[in-house]
């Protein structure tokens, strides 16, 4: 781990904040615009219109034609993408450092659409058959039931995706409107990562950014009300039963939440942990899973299995059996396990300006502050059982919400 990585932050005129942590060692550049908004924030009639907007960013802008968007990046050689979630969509690139002005320039007017009529009648059909393709997926199907029974009621539980309702009654100038409130300046980020100047990016961004019209948005945060709830969905064409529940844990402002992963490993990672001895290597189910989601404000724990439907009701008690005993029975063993299994994976993300760029974009999107590759790893090494221990006494894994979905 290099101690040469420099971290700078500014905001510009129009509310614009732009982060970059610099690292001479490193031969890429990543940069991306990150905008505090996603599913949770969309009135239910709109529901699905960020991700909608995702695939809009593609289509061009005033000075980009769609064919111009991905020669572009791939005249650069670009590695890029963008995904929308519950609370956030991005959009990045990793290049040279020589493209670092390009990539930056057309980020910006890729953020800023044309939102043509054509286009958007366009790609209204494109979104209607990734929603019906997702609706095959079994998995998917369980996780958009799982967060709507779980949230009952709370914007979380939203579709990132939206119904096929809404989206195909949602109107050009319903996005517009949408896209002018939620996205300005004042609710985005441009970080950036590797080998770059400080001054030089703040130079770009207001050379190409500056003129954005200014516009916050906050985010309403609503009392959740969690519950013990379960729902059963029956599809007679399904040879898998498919169980996911979800319990409370703590949120992406928590300092908990260190501890969280590590638990979520010890009892769920696909290899060597608790749930892969008692329900994969015993052949009771071919999948089983525990993980730890971090929100604005709220976590959660969940849990996911497949297996024969003659196993579903075994397989779902065993796995709560491990939850109750993980509570009396924690060794420090496994702990370390994972603890040195999650580093691992830190210090080879941290190794790349992507894997950076994802780290000081997620952190300030939350907590508006930085976390250098040493802190996180400090934090993570002095996590111990005594400290999992207190974790499972103030998140219980309790009330759960269990949906599941099988023949019969």
């Amino acid at each position: 781990m290099t101690n040469d990585m420099t971290f700078h932050h500014t905001r510009l005129s129009n509310g614009l904040q732009i982060i970059a942590e610099s690292n001479p060692d490193a031969h890429s550049f990543a940069a991306g615009l990150y905008v505090n908004t996603g599913s949770r924030d969309e009135a239910p009639e709109i529901n699905g219109v960020s991700h909608f907007l995702e695939h809009m960013m593609f289509k061009g802008s005033s000075k980009y034609t769609w064919e111009d968007v991905n020669r572009i990046f791939d005249e650069m050689g670009a590695n890029y993408n963008a995904y929308t979630s519950q609370e956030n969509t991005a959009y990045f690139a990793n290049v040279l450092p020589e493209f670092t002005e390009r990539t930056i320039e057309h980020l910006s007017f890729l953020l800023r659409p044309a939102i043509r009529q054509e286009d958007f009648d366009t790609e209204k059909k494109v979104i209607l058959e990734e929603i019906a393709m997702y609706l095959d997926d079994p998995g998917h199907r369980v996780y958009e039931a799982l967060m709507e029974t779980h949230f009952a009621g709370h914007p979380l539980g939203r579709s990132v995706l939206g119904s096929a309702e809404a989206i195909s009654a949602l109107k050009r100038d319903q996005m517009a409107e949408y896209f002018r409130r939620r996205y300005g300046p004042g609710n985005a980020i441009l970080a950036a990562a590797g080998k770059l100047d400080f001054d030089q990016i703040v130079k770009i961004a207001k050379k190409y950014c500056g003129d954005w019209e200014p516009a916050e948005a906050g985010r309403q945060q609503r009392e959740i009300k969690y519950e013990a709830r379960s729902k059963g969905i029956v599809d007679v064409k399904l040879k898998r039963h498919y169980t996911m529940a979800m319990t409370p844990g703590p949120s992406a402002q928590d300092d908990r939440r260190f501890a969280a992963r590590v638990l979520a490993d010890v009892i769920g990672d696909e290899e060597g942990s608790r749930f892969y001895w008692a329900l994969v290597d015993n052949a009771i189910a071919d999948d089983a899973d525990f993980g730890f989601y971090p929100h604005d404000g709220s976590g959660s724990f969940y849990m996911s299995i497949s297996c024969d439907p003659k196993r579903a009701k075994k397989a779902l008690k065993i796995a709560r059996a491990e939850l109750e005993r993980v509570k009396t029975d924690l060794t420090e063993a496994e702990v370390e396990r994972a603890k040195n299994k999650i580093a691992s994976g830190i210090v080879l993300e941290g190794e790349v300006p992507m894997g950076r760029l994802r780290a000081i974009a997620g952190q300030w999107l939350y907590n508006k502050n930085y976390r250098s590759l040493e802190q996180d790893m400090q934090t993570l090494l002095a996590i111990d059982a005594d400290a999992l221990r207190r974790l499972m006494r103030d998140f219980p894994f309790d009330p759960m919400t269990i949906v599941s979905l099988g023949p019969k």
